[in-house]
């Protein structure tokens, strides 16, 4: 207190007070520095840590939308291969003799060396038993189970299926059974003496009950002939997509209209 009054004195009479005032500011801004330096130090920790919460906010997000446009580009892109896929069977249409009707795939069946799937086609489109199926690149089977709005195709590759076929290079005539263990097909009963090669394209002969001639069903993959047997080991690569195809094509040839198959459903 009596420091503060003769300072006040001292400044009256203009006595070195301001070369002392000058003096002491320089550790009383020292002081307050220190005193002030805790008190910044927590704002700039409450800063930084507001920051890095933003920071990780934003990346989340920016996360969240990529996997969202990530999604949309799959979306994208399987829709670009279904609309490749119906542009594809719109061509092969117009090589087809008689109605097609374009049908989706609804279900694939599950159990071991069973190859079939179930359409979106019943009875009520006309669909009957023992219609062909194609996609658009060769006969994918032909309809075992009508209902009214679903049927149910034995794929070509599955072991309870037969097609007649034919070479394109020479016209020999063979069976074509399925194999679902290789999910391929083979030649069955042709002996060594028969001219097939591998790179041999087949089609259907027409001489089923099912199949019209001329649909394509397979190359030969393979021919091997072994001594001790009579008939050669013919392996063949159906030419449909069998694995792959999400829509067909159901075919009803010139003499087996839609009218008069429509009756015919398993209820």
């Amino acid at each position: 207190m009596g420091l503060a009054i003769l300072l006040m004195v001292l400044d009256q009479r203009g006595l070195g007070v301001q070369q002392l005032r000058t003096a002491l500011s320089m550790p009383l801004s020292l002081l307050e520095n220190v005193v002030s330096w805790p008190v910044q130090l927590i704002d700039k920790l409450g800063d930084t840590v507001s920051t890095h919460d933003a920071l990780v906010k934003e990346n989340l997000d920016l996360k969240s939308q990529q996997l969202l446009l990530k999604a949309q580009v799959q979306r994208l892109l399987a829709i670009e291969s279904e609309n490749n896929q119906l542009k594809a069977l719109l061509r092969s249409s117009t090589e087809v003799r008689g109605k097609v009707l374009i049908a989706k795939l609804l279900a694939v069946d599950t159990e071991p060396f069973v190859n079939q799937v179930v359409l979106d086609r019943g009875s009520l489109d006309a669909v009957y038993i023992g219609q062909p199926v194609l996609d658009a690149n060769g006969v994918m089977g032909k309809i075992i189970q009508v209902g009214p709005t679903t049927s149910r195709v034995l794929l070509v590759n599955d072991t309870r299926s037969g097609i007649p076929v034919q070479n394109t290079r020479n016209s020999v005539r063979a069976i074509a059974v399925g194999d679902s263990f290789s999910g391929k097909l083979r030649l069955v009963n042709v002996t060594q003496t028969v001219d097939i090669k591998a790179g041999d394209i087949l089609v259907t002969s027409g001489l089923g009950e099912n199949y019209p001639a001329g649909y394509p069903v397979g190359q030969v993959e393979s021919v091997a002939s072994d001594p001790g047997m009579q008939f050669e080991t013919i392996v063949v690569q159906p030419s449909a997509h069998l694995d792959r195809s999400r829509q067909v094509l159901l075919v009803w040839s010139n003499q087996k209209t839609p009218e008069n198959h429509a009756q015919v459903a398993p209820k």
